[in-house]
Protein backbone atom coordinates (compact mmCIF):
# COMPACT_ATOMS: atom_id res chain seq x y z
CA UNK A 1 0.00 0.00 0.00
CA UNK A 2 1.34 3.41 -0.97
CA UNK A 3 0.92 6.39 1.32
CA UNK A 4 0.02 9.41 -0.80
CA UNK A 5 -0.76 11.72 2.11
CA UNK A 6 1.09 14.93 1.50
CA UNK A 7 2.24 13.90 -1.98
CA UNK A 8 2.14 16.73 -4.50
CA UNK A 9 -0.83 16.63 -6.83
CA UNK A 10 -0.13 16.57 -10.53
CA UNK A 11 -0.61 20.01 -11.99
CA UNK A 12 -1.30 21.35 -15.43
CA UNK A 13 1.29 22.73 -17.79
CA UNK A 14 0.11 25.19 -20.42
CA UNK A 15 2.01 26.06 -23.58
CA UNK A 16 1.04 28.59 -26.25
CA UNK A 17 2.05 28.55 -29.90
CA UNK A 18 0.51 29.92 -33.08
CA UNK A 19 -0.06 28.60 -36.58
CA UNK A 20 -1.45 30.88 -39.29
CA UNK A 21 -3.03 33.29 -36.77
CA UNK A 22 -4.59 30.41 -34.86
CA UNK A 23 -3.57 29.97 -31.23
CA UNK A 24 -2.68 26.46 -30.17
CA UNK A 25 -2.93 25.95 -26.41
CA UNK A 26 -1.26 22.70 -25.44
CA UNK A 27 -2.23 21.28 -22.06
CA UNK A 28 -0.50 18.52 -20.16
CA UNK A 29 -1.57 17.04 -16.82
CA UNK A 30 -4.88 17.02 -15.00
CA UNK A 31 -7.72 19.52 -15.31
CA UNK A 32 -9.67 19.94 -12.09
CA UNK A 33 -10.84 22.71 -9.78
CA UNK A 34 -7.28 23.48 -8.65
CA UNK A 35 -6.24 24.66 -12.13
CA UNK A 36 -9.48 26.28 -13.29
CA UNK A 37 -8.21 29.85 -12.99
CA UNK A 38 -5.01 29.11 -14.92
CA UNK A 39 -6.94 27.32 -17.64
CA UNK A 40 -9.52 30.10 -17.93
CA UNK A 41 -6.77 32.70 -18.18
CA UNK A 42 -5.01 30.69 -20.90
CA UNK A 43 -8.16 30.29 -22.98
CA UNK A 44 -10.03 33.53 -22.34
CA UNK A 45 -7.18 36.05 -22.61
CA UNK A 46 -6.63 36.28 -26.33
CA UNK A 47 -5.72 39.96 -26.43
CA UNK A 48 -6.88 42.27 -29.18
CA UNK A 49 -7.39 39.56 -31.78
CA UNK A 50 -10.55 40.44 -33.68
CA UNK A 51 -11.52 36.86 -34.52
CA UNK A 52 -10.11 34.63 -31.81
CA UNK A 53 -9.44 31.16 -33.15
CA UNK A 54 -7.99 28.59 -30.77
CA UNK A 55 -7.16 24.91 -30.85
CA UNK A 56 -6.88 23.26 -27.44
CA UNK A 57 -4.51 20.30 -27.63
CA UNK A 58 -5.65 17.86 -24.95
CA UNK A 59 -3.35 15.00 -25.98
CA UNK A 60 -1.35 15.37 -22.75
CA UNK A 61 -4.39 15.62 -20.46
CA UNK A 62 -5.00 12.48 -18.42
CA UNK A 63 -8.01 13.66 -16.38
CA UNK A 64 -10.70 16.33 -16.69
CA UNK A 65 -13.65 17.01 -14.41
CA UNK A 66 -16.60 19.39 -14.70
CA UNK A 67 -14.35 22.36 -13.91
CA UNK A 68 -12.61 21.85 -17.23
CA UNK A 69 -15.91 21.41 -19.04
CA UNK A 70 -17.14 24.73 -17.63
CA UNK A 71 -14.00 26.57 -18.79
CA UNK A 72 -14.25 25.06 -22.28
CA UNK A 73 -17.91 26.13 -22.52
CA UNK A 74 -17.07 29.69 -21.41
CA UNK A 75 -14.16 29.89 -23.88
CA UNK A 76 -16.31 28.54 -26.71
CA UNK A 77 -19.06 31.07 -25.96
CA UNK A 78 -16.61 33.97 -25.68
CA UNK A 79 -14.88 33.13 -28.97
CA UNK A 80 -18.18 32.52 -30.76
CA UNK A 81 -19.46 35.89 -29.57
CA UNK A 82 -16.35 37.47 -31.13
CA UNK A 83 -16.94 35.62 -34.45
CA UNK A 84 -14.12 33.19 -33.70
CA UNK A 85 -14.03 29.54 -32.73
CA UNK A 86 -12.62 26.98 -30.33
CA UNK A 87 -11.64 23.46 -31.39
CA UNK A 88 -10.40 20.51 -29.37
CA UNK A 89 -7.63 18.20 -30.57
CA UNK A 90 -6.10 14.94 -29.46
CA UNK A 91 -8.26 14.14 -26.43
CA UNK A 92 -7.30 10.80 -24.88
CA UNK A 93 -10.07 8.21 -24.63
CA UNK A 94 -10.92 8.95 -20.98
CA UNK A 95 -11.13 12.71 -21.57
CA UNK A 96 -13.03 12.27 -24.85
CA UNK A 97 -15.52 10.09 -22.99
CA UNK A 98 -16.21 12.94 -20.55
CA UNK A 99 -16.71 15.35 -23.47
CA UNK A 100 -19.12 12.89 -25.09
CA UNK A 101 -21.06 12.21 -21.87
CA UNK A 102 -21.91 15.88 -21.44
CA UNK A 103 -22.46 16.42 -25.17
CA UNK A 104 -19.64 18.95 -25.54
CA UNK A 105 -18.32 17.10 -28.59
CA UNK A 106 -21.57 18.13 -30.30
CA UNK A 107 -20.96 21.82 -29.52
CA UNK A 108 -17.18 22.15 -29.90
CA UNK A 109 -15.43 20.45 -32.80
CA UNK A 110 -13.28 17.54 -31.59
CA UNK A 111 -10.46 16.37 -33.84
CA UNK A 112 -7.96 13.53 -33.57
CA UNK A 113 -4.93 15.75 -34.19
CA UNK A 114 -3.91 19.38 -33.99
CA UNK A 115 -3.29 19.35 -37.75
CA UNK A 116 -6.90 18.28 -38.38
CA UNK A 117 -8.19 20.95 -36.01
CA UNK A 118 -6.14 23.63 -37.80
CA UNK A 119 -7.58 22.71 -41.21
CA UNK A 120 -10.20 25.11 -42.61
Amino acid sequence: MTDTHGAPRPGLSIDHTAADDIRVVTLCGEIDHAVTNDLAEALLCYGSVTRPRTVVDLSGVTFMDSSGINVLIAAHQSMSDAQGWLRIAGAQASVLRVLELVGLDQVIGCHSTVEQALAP
